[in-house]
């Protein structure tokens, strides 16, 4: 039995509302669609978005879009069932990039190709339903590692952007979670009795994010703040969208 209202639901809203504050993330009459894969992350930003509708000051629509990957053995009722218990309508779309990244191109580096597969449904299904806004899991802890990763790998000092207007397509991407922290994440899936969806990626667990990962663990193990650090970096050379908002500080 799913309930979102558990205390732990409380740390992320907060953490939500100042980032959404911070960077204009939504506008009165906003139609929203929520990326949502089925892993924490994702169901964690649709219920999180659906407590912020119930007092946000600028009244918003929710709409939750689910990429049927293809992979084998893959079951997204678990999203459905976060879908009606909070009240939001769920739009699934078959597509074949499982089979296109996998069986047919056979990428040794899947993820990218996998990435932009992925984007371009994303986007043609929310225009379709006239979300012109669409809102991604993506939270602190992403952030970090991705600054990482594109140091180690591409020699650049750079992130995903918290507000992203795409002019091609007419939409506009937020990251609403950016402030909370993966156990937070963590925390409120697990109170609320959400079920995260089974990783059944071939590639999960051997990319370049997860080597950031576990190497940003090691490095908060002996010098605890690292991560805060790097991210206020961000912050305060004003990279890729970044602002130094104190009122959006971790403690």
């Amino acid at each position: 039995m799913i309930n979102t209202n558990v205390p732990q639901l409380q740390e992320l809203l907060s953490q939500t509302r100042r980032a959404v504050d911070d960077y204009g993330m939504i506008r009165e009459g906003d139609r929203i669609a929520v990326g949502v894969s089925g892993g924490k992350d994702s169901l964690a930003l649709l219920a999180v978005l659906k407590a912020l509708q119930r007092f946000y000051p600028q009244k918003f629509e929710l709409l939750a879009i689910h990429l049927q990957m293809g992979f084998p053995g893959s079951d997204d009722g678990n999203i459905r069932e976060l879908c009606d218990a909070i009240g939001v309508e769920l739009i699934t779309v078959p597509t074949d990039i499982y089979e296109v990244v996998f069986e047919v191109r056979q990428e040794k580096s899947p993820c990218s190709l996998c990435a932009n597969l992925r984007r371009g449904v994303l986007y043609s299904t929310a225009k379709e339903h006239g979300c012109f806004k669409i809102a991604l899991g993506h939270h602190f802890d992403d952030a970090v590692e991705t600054v990482v990763m594109n140091l180690f790998h591409e020699g650049r000092f750079g992130c995903f952007s918290p507000v992203t207007y795409l002019d091609r397509t007419g939409v506009t991407m937020i990251r609403p979670l950016l402030y909370a922290e993966e156990r937070d994440v963590s925390r409120f899936v697990a109170a609320s009795g959400i079920r995260p969806s089974p990783k059944l990626c071939p590639a999960d667990g051997i990319t370049a994010r997860e080597d950031a990962k576990k190497m940003l663990a090691a490095l908060e193990k002996e010098d605890h703040g690292v991560k805060m650090r790097i991210f206020g970096a961000l912050e305060r050379a004003k990279v890729d969208g970044y602002e130094e908002h104190q009122r959006g500080r971790k403690n």
